[in-house]
């Protein structure tokens, strides 16, 4: 019944009918219910323009901010239909001038894809973003590329001319911003089109070209500016375009599909002409065998002219991936037509873009035959320099990205690196599902040993992320991505520093392989992390270096942390910390005074003061007096008292004696190293640490003992 109503109310809306829309409200239907997708009678008012049942509605306590289930406001489609006072009343009402819908149709946008100028000029007065992009707010939709449109896209695109002008000349739209699909305006005006529009928007295209729109950008099937143009047969665009000196006139679509071949399937004879004029190959594609379909014996005599064969026919390919992630697309670029950028091929479209970024993107793409990442970046970009100088420094690296070579074309600057399986954020992501083992320590001494390296090549990272961190198909670590690295200037430059508390984050991300994303990172290791005792002892070192150790040998030195040490290096330095004579030999505990390692590790903090409480009653007693049989069999024995050098003592032991243990005993412990290391998890990071800070560290791996670990 009140579906019904809310139908009848909507309905006298839209036949403008005031009395019967008064009657039903007075009459107490709902002035702000919903009918088929959530349009509100207000909706309803501003669609058809009903300014007087717009005010009534609003007087009788009409909902203005309302959202149809697409989430368009009222306001928003007082912008579809141009009119300024719906679109006046509703910003006193409260509305935003940017607000959206769910897939980013603001109020502005809206005007211009309906061309309505004289909202768009009131709109930009009231301090509406003419450069704002459609920012969709489905995730499904934005894998798939959509959103991102700006108002000039929409206007270009529906062939309003007019309002491209007043947009560009009169708002300062800016003609290059690319949407989500990497398309500029240009490209939305070159789209397909209904034939009344055709001429607004071959104007559009021609206007945005004078303009200085890129003429390299593509459209969702790779097709660049030039094949469009053919396939829309307006010569006065090819030739524009060609004018511009930008495009190479036998660049190819994702189906490669050149310009030339657009012509002669539009059976277009003059542009044909052109572009052969231009320089484009006849020798890609059949194009003769194109012509003879459409018996055009005209195009088969101008491509004739320009050395076009007939039967052409593409060799088979012979070519085996070295990547698994990348394989198939790999094999499809391998197969495409291509102009070489000096050695380098590459599709710069999204189907080949391994990451977006604010300079250009990163591309698959094949160097010198080579399979590489290719990084783009404007030839004027800092960061280009800055990423260009690093990598060709650090050629002979072993830890950070190999770069393979460079090459520039038309201000943008390709720089070829060995091409990586994925960074450390998707492998984590994919770690279980794709068996990927690689132990936490490991990859985190990797980065150490990167970073290291970078630093002894006299460059500071200053960007250690996740996402910088990669693995390529052998499972190899590497580092990557220095175009924000800034060179060391001496051992106290502080950019060294800023590295090392950078890598205290990474590694907590690591230890907790990815499960929180980096940017969100508690404060401290959880508990329930692997190591987390030596991960944070490691993690305060960085974050504090040791003001005894020049600043440039820190990593050197980290490298050799407990965190890094195997469970066997672990027990093994506990053993021989175990059999030092000052600890295996006396009552330890009354002899601090007398002895610096005693003193240091038996301190006020000692973490370990119930340990006998912890130990299985049967391995104590089996360690109490192992020679003496009276002692062994009193109860209250104080061979071993609660203090961390007895406990060192008894593991010392232990190691000795185990083999001459009962089976009861054997059962109980099983393995010494497991047994001792599980039942006192931070006895490994607190003798490191106190031992540590007296400069007591013979036991320790180092570098010039690191077969030991």
């Amino acid at each position: 019944m009140a579906a019904d109503k809310a139908l009848q109310l909507n309905n006298a809306v839209r036949r403008g009918s005031i009395k019967t829309v008064r009657q039903l409200i007075e009459e107490g239907n709902d002035i702000n219910s919903k009918v088929n997708d959530g349009w509100t009678a207000l909706h309803s008012a501003v669609q058809m323009n009903e300014e007087a049942i717009a005010h009534l509605l609003l007087d009788r306590g009409a909902d203005p901010l309302a959202r149809k289930d697409n989430g368009a406001t009222p306001f928003i489609l007082a912008g579809i239909t141009g009119n300024v006072e719906l679109l006046k009343l509703f910003l006193q009402k409260g509305s935003a001038i940017n607000e959206c819908d769910l897939n980013g149709f603001t109020a502005f946008i809206e005007a211009a894809g309906y061309g309505r100028e004289e909202a768009l000029r009131f709109l930009y007065e009231c301090g509406a973003d003419v450069n704002l992009p459609r920012n969709v707010a489905d995730e499904d939709k934005r894998a798939l590329n959509k959103g991102g449109e700006t108002a000039l896209m929409d206007a270009a695109r529906y062939g309003h001319c007019s309002v491209v002008k007043v947009l560009v000349e009169e708002l300062g739209a800016d003609v290059n911003i690319c949407d989500n699909w990497e398309r500029n305006a240009l490209v939305h005006a070159l789209s397909v089109t209904k034939k009344d529009q055709a001429q607004g928007k071959e104007a559009a295209a021609l206007f945005l070209l004078k303009h200085g729109a890129d003429v390299n950008k593509r459209d969702e099937d790779g097709k660049t500016t030039l094949i469009l143009a053919a396939e829309r047969e307006s010569l006065d665009l090819v030739k524009a375009i060609l004018e511009k000196e930008e495009v190479d006139v036998n660049d190819a679509d994702r189906n490669n599909k050149t310009a030339l071949m657009a012509a002669v399937e539009m059976e277009n004879y003059e542009i044909a002409k052109t572009l052969c004029e231009k320089g484009a190959r006849t020798d890609i594609g059949n194009l003769i065998d194109m012509a003879s379909l459409n018996y055009n014996n005209r195009m088969i005599r101008l491509l004739r002219q320009y050395g076009a064969l007939s039967c052409l026919r593409q060799p088979e390919i012979q070519w085996t991936s070295a990547s698994r992630h990348w394989q198939s697309k790999l094999r499809d670029l391998y197969g495409k037509y291509r102009p070489m950028i000096g050695k380098l091929k590459i599709f710069m479209f999204p189907d080949f873009r391994i990451q977006t970024s604010s300079h250009g993107g990163v591309y698959l793409g094949f160097y010198n035959g080579e399979e590489v990442a290719v990084k783009i970046f404007p030839t004027t970009a800092e960061n280009a320099k800055r990423e260009k100088t690093c990598l060709e420094k650090c050629r002979t690296s072993k830890h950070l990205v190999k770069f393979c070579g460079w090459e520039e074309q038309n201000s943008s600057l390709y720089l070829c690196l060995s091409l990586c399986e994925k960074n450390l954020e998707e492998y984590f992501r994919t770690a279980e599902t794709e068996n990927g083992t690689m132990r936490s320590n490991v990859i985190i001494e990797t980065i150490f040993q990167a970073v290291k390296e970078l630093h002894s090549f006299g460059f500071g990272h200053q960007d250690l992320h996740p996402s910088n961190v990669l693995i390529d198909v052998t499972g190899k670590v590497f580092l990557a991505d220095f175009d924000k690295s800034r060179k060391i200037d001496d051992e106290k430059d502080l950019t060294i520093t800023e590295d090392l508390q950078a890598l205290g984050s990474l590694a907590l991300y690591v230890a907790m392989r990815g499960r929180i994303p980096f940017e969100t990172l508690p404060a401290q290791c959880p508990k329930d992390v692997n190591d987390h005792f030596e991960i944070e002892d490691l993690r305060a070192r960085l974050e504090s270096p040791d003001e005894n150790i020049p600043v440039t040998e820190q990593l050197g030195q980290l490298i050799y942390h407990p965190y890094f040490w195997s469970k066997k290096v672990r027990y093994r330095v506990l053993r021989d910390v175990g059999n030092e004579s000052d600890i295996k030999t006396r009552n330890t505990r009354h002899h601090n005074s007398t002895s610096e390692i005693l003193k240091a590790l038996n301190s006020e903090e000692d973490p370990f003061k119930d340990w006998t409480e912890k130990i299985d009653k049967d391995v104590l007693d089996c360690m109490v007096g192992p020679f003496n049989e009276k002692k062994k069999n009193k109860k209250n024995n104080k061979d071993y008292e609660n203090c961390v050098t007895d406990l060192l003592k008894l593991i010392r032991n232990m190691g000795e004696h185990f083999s001459e243990k009962d089976e009861k005993v054997k059962e109980i412990i099983k393995e010494p190293e497991d047994y001792f290391l599980n039942l006192f998890p931070n006895l490994t990071t607190y003798v490191y640490r106190t031992l540590h800070n007296i400069q007591y560290d013979k036991h320790f791996p180092n570098a010039q003992n690191s077969s030991q670990l």
